[in-house]
């Protein structure tokens, strides 16, 4: 009896978590061009995000003072498939570095959003880093709940 609760424990603990794949794409179906698609995600802790280089020339980078203090932060190469596992709650902030002046920034809320008032507050650093699509930040900001 104990050994089928543990496996039934183990097993659930295996499907329980998701992983969410993220286009890195110079257009998405709408039009938006360079844009990770989707933009917004929300997770829970323990699942993964997997950015997938469709097009060429992207990358998937946290923005620092962006993502919960006591979170990793990862910098993918360009064109690299990256395993993102997220292991602390709150709200992320990414972007494709040599695309951020178009605003090619993503966001992914980990269950409850503890650290959304830090992240207002220190959003304005990366909205001068952006010259078109600067309405994608509070886009996709307002989507975290």
């Amino acid at each position: 009896m104990h050994k089928s609760l543990f496996i039934l424990a183990l097993l659930t603990s295996f499907v329980a978590a998701e992983n969410f794949d993220i286009k890195m794409v110079n257009a998405d179906a709408s039009g938006q061009v360079m844009v990770f698609d989707p933009p917004f995600v929300k997770a829970n802790i323990g699942d993964t995000v997997t950015f997938l280089p469709t097009d060429m020339l992207h990358n998937s980078q946290s923005v620092p003072g962006l993502i919960p203090s006591s979170a990793s932060s990862w910098n993918g190469a360009m064109n690299e498939k990256i395993v993102i596992e997220l292991k602390t709650e709150g709200v992320y902030v990414y972007q494709c570095t040599p695309h951020i002046a178009l605003g090619m920034i993503g966001v992914i809320q980990v269950g409850e959003a503890v650290n959304f008032d830090e992240v207002r507050n220190s959003i304005s650093s990366l909205e001068s880093m952006i010259l078109m699509n600067k309405e994608r930040v509070q886009q996709y900001l307002g989507q975290v709940n």
